[in-house]
């Protein structure tokens, strides 16, 4: 290899560590607000612990997700933009999410204040029901914080400006431990202090966010303050937002199946104890792919809007040699630790137990999301999420969760044969992802994307 190539290849390299590491880190300390609130819930008993992660599973499944997905419009539109030097761009595009995430956020916050019923209708415990219905309720301020912070880190993703997303999270996740302990053990709110704690703590993140954009010289060309050409072409943005939102949703759907479906087996309480407390480790492991699948994606929008499909491909190069040195680090870990995890989360000795027999399938879950998470990042970076729903829908729908189904009620394997179900799933997403990214002509790709087109889309 010449000198010139490996110097490229170490640059990229730096560039990738620069985006992801901060990345992983924010990631990880905002998914530590609600994982907190999890661990001084399950102080309280094993009905307050099932209910308060019924109530999470049905916030991901019914609102957070949908706002994940929306929110990841801007890493294309964003993205390129960037990469293209349109800066002004960027500051519309934001205006645009932020208006459509609020908006969409109304519907769903009425939909969570009737969750015990809807969990009834879904033949759950009565009990758990109750618990997850006044969890929700206390969480319905959270809903919109969430959709304006996906907006604000999508944004500032794409500028490369990652440093403020980590020291706000860290700062938010300190507040957050402070305000959880206090409102559920030294008032008199105690179960429901815990998903109020999680509101605070999300819009107090939002306030700090939104000072650093209206303030900070590095935000100075792409935020020139709020415009009216912000509500120019909201019907162009929500048709792009819509597959973006069905292809993370279909994802984010069928993992909290795993807890919906656990409530259907027998002894529910430690299934579903069990199956939320892996879910909830699972989802912490997510944070460091997810943080490569966002460093992937800025990259290569970046570069296809710098008109670079080079830099693009050698960029999918390095991300997936780290996510497998990543895989096989973490699951290798995690399953070393296996009789450890679960004390963090219960003192319920059967919960515990129940966790550890769990964990070599959560070890092989997070092997493959390495892959599936870097996959996707190119699929949002590059504006393929039209097509990913197709692969998404068949991967989760088809083949997954059916599988998962006769695993665990037919053949009587219980929880491990929901978590094989979703392994299942995720080989059959990174083998068709795997083949849209080989099969793809990256050339073509640049010469598709036209920065006047997309800005006649939006104001024409």
């Amino acid at each position: 290899m010449k000198m010139e190539e490996t110097d490229v290849i170490i640059e990229e390299v730096k560039k990738q560590m620069r985006l992801a590491g901060p990345l992983i880190t924010a990631n990880f300390l905002m998914f530590l607000l609600q994982v907190i609130s999890v661990m001084a819930v399950g102080r309280l008993g094993e009905l307050a612990l099932s209910g308060a992660a019924m109530a999470i599973s049905f916030a991901a499944v019914t609102g957070f997700s949908m706002l994940i997905g929306m929110g990841c419009t801007l890493e294309a539109l964003c993205g390129q933009a960037f990469g293209a030097k349109q800066h002004n761009m960027l500051g519309v595009h934001l205006q645009k999410a932020m208006l459509v995430l609020t908006i969409s956020c109304i519907p769903v916050g009425f939909l969570w204040f009737f969750t015990e019923k809807i969990l009834i209708f879904f033949h759950q415990d009565p009990e758990i029901s109750k618990k997850a219905g006044l969890y929700a309720r206390w969480m319905v301020p959270s809903l919109f914080a969430y959709g304006l912070a996906q907006c604000q880190i999508r944004f500032l993703q794409a500028q490369n400006i990652v440093i403020p997303l980590m020291l706000s999270s860290g700062v938010s996740v300190l507040l957050h431990a402070l305000t959880s302990w206090t409102l559920v053990y030294k008032t008199s709110l105690g179960y429901v202090g815990a998903a109020l704690s999680i509101s605070i703590s999300y819009w107090f993140a939002v306030v700090l966010l939104a000072l650093f954009i209206k303030f900070s010289p590095a935000c100075k060309s792409t935020w020139t303050g709020f415009s009216k050409d912000a509500l120019k072409g909201t019907t162009s943005f929500v048709k792009l937002a819509i597959p973006s939102a069905v292809m993370i949703c279909l994802e984010y759907w069928s993992f909290e199946a795993v807890v919906i479906l656990s409530g259907l087996l027998a002894n529910p309480k430690v299934e579903t104890s069990a199956m939320s407390i892996c879910l909830n480790i699972c989802s912490m492991l997510y944070m460091i792919t997810f943080g490569l699948g966002a460093a992937i994606s800025t990259r290569v929008s970046n570069e296809l809007g710098a008109v670079n499909p080079g830099a693009a491909k050698l960029a999918i190069f390095i991300t997936l040699f780290i996510a497998t040195a990543e895989g096989l680090l973490v699951a290798t870990t995690t399953t070393l630790l296996r009789n450890i995890l679960g004390h963090a989360f219960s003192k319920e000795k059967e919960v515990i137990d129940h966790v550890a027999s769990l964990m070599p399938f959560i070890a092989t879950v997070h092997f493959i999301d390495a892959y599936q998470c870097v996959l996707n990042g190119i699929v949002r970076g590059c504006g393929w999420q039209k097509k990913c729903v197709i692969i998404n829908l068949g991967s989760y729908y088809v083949v997954g969760l059916p599988m998962a189904t006769l695993l665990a009620f037919r053949l009587d394997m219980g929880g491990k044969g929901l978590w094989i179900g979703i392994i299942c799933s995720l080989t059959a997403q990174v083998l068709f992802l795997s083949i849209l990214c080989i099969c793809n002509n990256w050339e073509t790709e640049v010469s598709d994307f036209n920065m006047q087109t997309l800005i006649k889309l939006f104001f024409n």
